[in-house]
């Protein structure tokens, strides 16, 4: 059985993946808060590399990124970006670098469909087209450009070090997925539901491939982001869309 270590695992997606991987993989969580959720669990600030290489065990199998942090996205603002810069850039390449001391053979990054976002609005491609992973990246905050920062420090570790880096651009995921539905427009169509999120992420977790960045979203109605590479390419499988949650809503079966 693999071992799949989340780190950032105490939030919304590492808490659903926890629990749904949890019966076909050996789940741990790493957190800078101590997890309570019965995982096995470790404390470490990723933004010091000492501190995390002796936290991340010696048997992980595959590391999965979660890192976040609250963000206003303000240009503007040093700290803010200060801030964002430990988590979404410093930390990357920390974990990184200790799945390559500690010969750990896969990261799974959870990127962000807000790489490309100058390219969507409320939900809507502006290309006349879905957008794919071809497009060029462009963002409309620093929460996009050090993401996609990130995906490319993931491709020099594949490169140089034959890491196997797997980027996950995520649409919405949500605690309550039905009930954001009704509170956001854009959610209809950039939703990734509970099923859908851990099949990408099971998908990706299996998969031989080396690099490979696909967006990771539900096969929604009118979605904005192409899914063909991560249907063909990982094997995903996407299954509960909005329509299906909207309707299991209405005839009062969640």
């Amino acid at each position: 059985m693999k071992k799949v270590l989340i780190a950032g695992g105490s939030g919304v997606i590492g808490r659903i993946l926890a629990k749904g991987l949890s019966p076909e993989f050996q789940v741990a969580v790493l957190d800078k808060e101590r997890c309570e959720d019965g995982f096995e669990s470790y404390q470490a600030d990723a933004s010091s590399y000492p501190d995390l290489v002796k936290q991340i065990p010696n048997d992980t199998d595959v590391l999965v990124n979660l890192l976040a942090v609250k963000i206003k996205h303000d240009v503007l603002d040093i700290n803010e970006f200060e801030k964002m810069t430990d988590v979404f850039y410093r930390a990357s390449y920390y974990l990184y670098r200790a799945a390559v001391e500690l010969g750990i053979k896969k990261v799974i990054f959870a990127s962000s469909n807000h790489v490309t976002d100058v390219y969507e609005e409320n939900g809507r491609s502006l290309l006349g087209r879905e957008i794919t992973t071809q497009d060029y990246p462009k963002s409309k905050n620093l929460y996009g450009v050090l993401k996609l920062t990130s995906e490319n420090i993931g491709h020099l570790f594949y490169l140089e070090n034959k890491l196997s880096v797997i980027n996950l651009r995520i649409g919405t995921v949500a605690e309550n997925e039905t009930g954001i539905l009704h509170e956001k427009e854009r959610t209809n169509k950039t939703l990734l539901s509970h099923t859908d999120l851990l099949k990408i992420f099971k998908a990706a977790i299996e998969t031989d491939i080396g690099y490979g960045t696909y967006y990771a979203v539900s096969d929604n109605p009118g979605k904005p982001w192409s899914i063909e590479s991560a249907i063909n390419e990982l094997g995903y499988t996407p299954e509960m869309n909005t329509r299906d949650l909207l309707k299991e809503k209405e005839d009062g079966k969640a």
